[in-house]
């Protein structure tokens, strides 16, 4: 069974003060947008860098995780330490993920400079850091989606199907 990780990266929903909504939100698109059937690894954690790194790297390597998403983390707070943790645990960083997101979001608002998402790739695991709102988890996963497949075919993944009549997967063609 293919499995994809999910970490919502924030204090007060790992500690119960408010629902973890953002991560559920990942998971639901997500089941919206493949038609593979996956078995989400789950986990609510505050931000703490080595926390972060500690679930990342369980993910993809104790629990074979082709791809994890997180949520939250990636603004300009001291305590927002996502990326440096991503940064820490990957063997190659992938920035067009975060100019993709970035360009996206400043369409909808200015405050999009600020945040910091990037992806990067441990083994055959493909790590995203997404932001931490519901709606800017859609519109980000939604531009992203369509090289999230063909990466993990890359770096040596399952292959990941998308839901044709939702999204568009692109993977080049061979011969």
């Amino acid at each position: 069974m293919v499995k994809i990780g999910v970490v919502n990266v924030s204090d007060r929903a790992s500690r119960g003060v408010y629902e973890d909504i953002p991560g559920q939100e990942a998971v639901r698109l997500l089941r919206e947008y493949l038609v593979t059937e996956f078995e989400p690894v789950y986990r609510v954690i505050p931000d703490e860098q080595d926390q972060i790194e500690a679930v990342l790297k369980e993910m993809a390597d104790q629990n074979g995780c082709c791809l994890i998403v997180t949520t939250g983390g990636t603004g300009p707070a001291p305590r927002d330490v996502t990326p440096e943790a991503t940064g820490a645990v990957c063997e190659k960083m992938l920035p067009g993920f975060g100019e993709a997101m970035r360009n996206e979001s400043l369409k909808i608002v200015p405050t999009a400079i600020l945040s910091r998402q990037t992806a990067g790739t441990r083994g055959s695991c493909l790590i995203v850091n997404l932001p931490g709102k519901p709606k800017a988890i859609g519109e980000c996963l939604e531009v992203i989606f369509p090289a999230i497949p063909y990466c993990i075919d890359l770096v040596g993944g399952p292959r990941l199907e998308g839901n044709r009549e939702v999204i568009s997967v692109f993977r080049p063609k061979t011969g």
